[in-house]
């Protein structure tokens, strides 16, 4: 164990989600005394966690097995074997295929939920992890000696003092706030509707992603025969959606998708979600470092958003061994690792939204010409699967797997 030389934590994370949890369980092991604020309490189970559906990379899977996380999951991941891009309106479209890549698939299919309580579960064996909950954060106060965090629990308020700050607190970050960290935001203009659906013919380990004028829709296979629906929904007509009953939904998510599954049979319960870019604009202050949605909160086209803030976390983790851990030099080499990874899946998400949501001829031209291209030139897809399989810049160790 680190001497803590008047210090309550080596290393304090705010934000119990995934991507905190996520840290915390790839500090276990190292002898820190790590500290979790979260708000919510323990009887509400894993905090944040709800029915949405997480498309895993498979560089998440491996690092998620390495966390010995994945082995906790009441339901195992529903596996991604092909992708099926398209745009409608467009001619062409892209089919990319793990076995003909040479890989068993380019990731899996998880519910939030079960991910939560997977990670949950690994929390309760982390050496030298003190979890703060119900505790809300009142106030972050920066100090290049040691940054000091106000909190409120069921006891009243208390301050604590951390050698390291992790924000992992969201993307409407307090902490990223109180370091004077600012950001840059942009409202996509669009309501994400999720739920689970069941169609005519049953998941073959496809997933498929069609843009479309109004916002993207995929289908994510799940297990037990049915699919994690997404729906893109302009603003203006989400309450209008959301006031569907099941039949009439089925029908508007049929008429935005297509037959590609076939008939749409029955839908779940819907929850909605707003779409929105907030990006940091750097990732470090003195003792102090940004993880996931406090770092980066991007579109959810091509299922990138937790998996580039689970590669946060464990780059983040393995720069922490022995020594200080809020060191300057430590925290820049971290900020370095990033900027690659990061840099080109924003660029990716952002991009794709955009261009995918322009309507005009030209660029109804130039996707059909890039589907068809990515669809049929040799070598195109490969790099588009990798980057999908979350191998992009310096992949952390434990997402690499077995050699």
């Amino acid at each position: 164990m680190h001497a803590t030389n008047g210090f309550d934590h080596d290393i304090l994370i705010l934000g119990g989600g995934l991507v905190g949890s996520a840290l915390a369980c790839a500090l276990d092991g190292r002898g820190w005394r790590v500290g979790q604020v979260e708000a919510s309490p323990p009887q509400a189970g894993a905090p944040g966690f709800d029915e949405r559906k997480l498309a895993l990379a498979a560089a998440s899977l491996n690092a998620l097995a390495a966390l010995d996380v994945l082995p906790r999951l009441a339901t195992p991941p529903a596996p991604i074997r092909r992708i099926h891009v398209s745009r409608a309106g467009d001619f062409g479209s892209v089919r990319l295929d793990a076995a003909e890549l040479g890989h068993p698939a380019f990731g899996g299919v998880v519910l939030a939920r079960e991910l939560g309580q997977a990670l949950e579960s690994r929390l309760a064996d982390v050496a030298g992890l003190a979890r703060h909950r119900p505790a809300t954060v009142v106030a972050v106060m920066p100090d290049p000696d040691g940054p000091r965090v106000r909190i409120r629990g069921e006891d009243g308020e208390r301050e604590l003092r951390t050698r390291l700050l992790v924000a992992a607190d969201g993307s409407r970050s307090l902490a990223r706030t109180a370091l004077g960290i600012g950001a840059v935001e942009h409202d996509y203009g669009q309501v994400l509707v999720v739920c689970s659906l069941a169609t005519e013919r049953a998941p073959d380990g496809t997933a498929f992603e069609r843009f479309t004028d109004e916002g993207p829709v995929a289908l994510l296979p799940m297990a037990g025969g049915h699919y994690g629906a997404i729906c893109g929904v302009a603003h203006g007509h989400a309450d209008a959606v959301l006031a569907m009953d099941d039949a009439a939904y089925a029908d508007y998510f049929q008429q935005r998708f297509g037959w590609r599954a076939g008939r749409v049979r029955r839908v779940g319960r819907r929850s909605a979600y707003p779409i929105a870019r907030v990006v940091a604009d750097r990732l470090v202050a003195p003792r102090a470092v940004l993880v996931g949605n406090a770092a980066q909160s991007i579109h959810p086209v091509g299922a990138q958003g937790f998996n580039l803030g689970l590669r946060d976390a464990l780059a983040l983790a393995q720069r922490l061994d022995g020594g200080d851990p809020g060191e300057a030099a430590r925290l820049a080499d971290y900020a370095a690792a990033r900027r690659e990874d990061r840099e080109r899946t924003l660029a990716f998400s952002d991009g794709l939204a955009r261009a995918t949501a322009n309507d005009s001829f030209p660029m109804h031209v130039a996707r059909s010409l890039g589907l068809l291209a990515l669809g049929h030139l040799p070598g195109l897809a490969a790099p588009l699967a990798s980057g999908a399989m979350g191998f992009r810049g310096q992949v952390p160790v434990l997402s690499r797997g077995r050699a």
